[in-house]
């Protein structure tokens, strides 16, 4: 099936005038505050490293003062990043006719942000933050969902809008080709105004009710109190259930577009 990765750059540059124009989204902050996360009373040092009232813990996992203004300082940079960040989703979903899912949740939750470091902090001793943060792509998230029979046009769609508003395509992960396992593809871009990354996940209603039905089975699985025994056959359940997952045509073959410069009639808002 032959795709036309090309859109009218008119089109798509009316498409985010007009999302940008609305102002920012409402609820930013909502779901993203960054605040203080008091600590446990009085101070202790581990490995080097220490936990005083200004630093973060939670099940079993801790940050120390310095450490949690460092996460704190990437979720504020995140927030204002996805001011603009989000119109510009916006309007890759309705050119492209996606569903925009989980809108609501696009701003990672500190307390979730926060356990994610503690925890590359621990599987890895001697790793900075700094390095530990750098990883991150999913402090801001979107995803866009197509029915079956449009997946493959609508995702070389919006990554193709994507790419040609000038975001740097750093990862993407189609996993569509594999005979086991997770479905779907998972992108992740470099916004050209912030430098903050986002992640973009392109399914199928299918594929996000697979992910979101293993989510819990994959976090029993991956917790070292879980017996071989029980997390083979965690592995085998989920297995199962992405199997039962259909295969839009053509989706195999979707690859990262490459980046291009942005159209010259996009205008865009000063950052507040």
């Amino acid at each position: 099936m032959m795709i036309n990765r090309t859109l009218n750059r008119f089109a798509a540059a009316a498409a985010l005038a007009a999302a940008l124009g609305a102002g920012s989204v409402s609820g930013a902050f909502a779901q993203g505050a960054a605040g203080p996360h008091p600590g446990p009373s009085g101070t202790v040092v581990k490995a080097g490293r220490q936990l005083d009232d200004d630093g973060w813990h939670g099940d079993g996992l801790w940050l120390d003062a310095a450490e949690n203004r460092k996460v704190d300082d990437f979720l504020s940079h995140a927030q204002r990043a996805e001011q603009s960040i989000s119109p510009e989703m916006r309007a890759v979903a309705q050119v492209s006719h996606a569903t925009l899912i989980g809108f609501d949740q696009r701003l990672k939750s500190p307390d979730s942000l926060k356990r994610k470091v503690a925890t590359s902090l621990q599987a890895e001793p001697g790793q900075t933050v700094d390095a530990a943060l750098a990883r991150i792509s999913d402090s801001i998230r979107y995803t866009l969902e197509w029915p079956d029979g449009r997946y493959t046009q609508g995702v070389a769609a919006a990554s193709s809008m994507l790419a040609s508003w000038g975001n740097d395509s750093t990862k993407w992960s189609n996993t569509w080709g594999r005979r086991n396992g997770y479905k779907g593809i998972n992108s992740a871009w470099r916004d050209i105004r912030s430098g903050h990354v986002f992640e973009v996940q392109f399914h199928t209603p299918s594929s996000k009710w697979a992910q979101e039905v293993t989510h819990k089975l994959y976090e029993e699985q991956r917790l070292p109190s879980t017996p071989p025994t029980r997390a083979k056959d965690l592995q085998e359940q989920q297995g199962a259930i992405f199997a039962s997952v259909p295969v839009p045509e053509g989706a195999e073959g979707l690859a990262a577009p490459a980046t291009r410069r942005p159209v010259e009639a996009r205008t865009l808002p000063a950052e507040g």
